[in-house]
């Protein structure tokens, strides 16, 4: 990263955005913003070849800021992976695919709170150790 593109993005984006920036993605970015997707992560794409790198021009700023790619749904993930040209916002067909009997997109809550628990009504086949305690002065049986 050159030092000249990193001050010319600090002035085109402010010292508040710069180190939001900073802090969640590692980097000084500019960009125009292309949409928002139904859990507010912002997503973000520059075309200038003197500003970014190749291949680093799309981005996402997550509005959890728990970095986990099953945060972006589907449709926002091909684009940011250049599957699809257009982003979803101005793709017609990707407007019109999403059938109106499809669930809502949901994030993977494996590892957090909101993971999914089964309950098991079958007794352990193996059951843990427990001693007996014996109180001091009796006889050991």
């Amino acid at each position: 990263m050159s030092f000249v593109r990193y001050v010319r993005n600090i002035r085109r984006i402010g010292l508040s955005q710069w180190w939001h920036q900073l802090q969640y993605i590692g980097d000084a970015k500019y960009g125009r913003l292309v949409g928002t997707d139904q859990f507010g992560n912002k997503y973000f794409e520059n075309l200038n070849p003197d500003d970014e790198l190749p291949g680093r021009h799309r981005w996402v700023d997550f509005a959890q800021h728990y970095s986990n790619a099953t945060q972006v749904p589907p449709e926002w993930h091909s684009w940011l992976s250049h599957i699809r040209l257009p982003p979803p916002t101005e793709d017609g067909v990707m407007q019109n695919m999403s059938p109106p009997w499809k669930a809502p997109w949901a994030e993977n809550l494996t590892g957090t709170r909101g993971a999914y628990r089964s309950y098991n009504t079958v007794n352990p086949k193996i059951n843990a150790w427990e001693p007996k305690v014996i109180a001091r002065g009796e006889a050991h049986p």
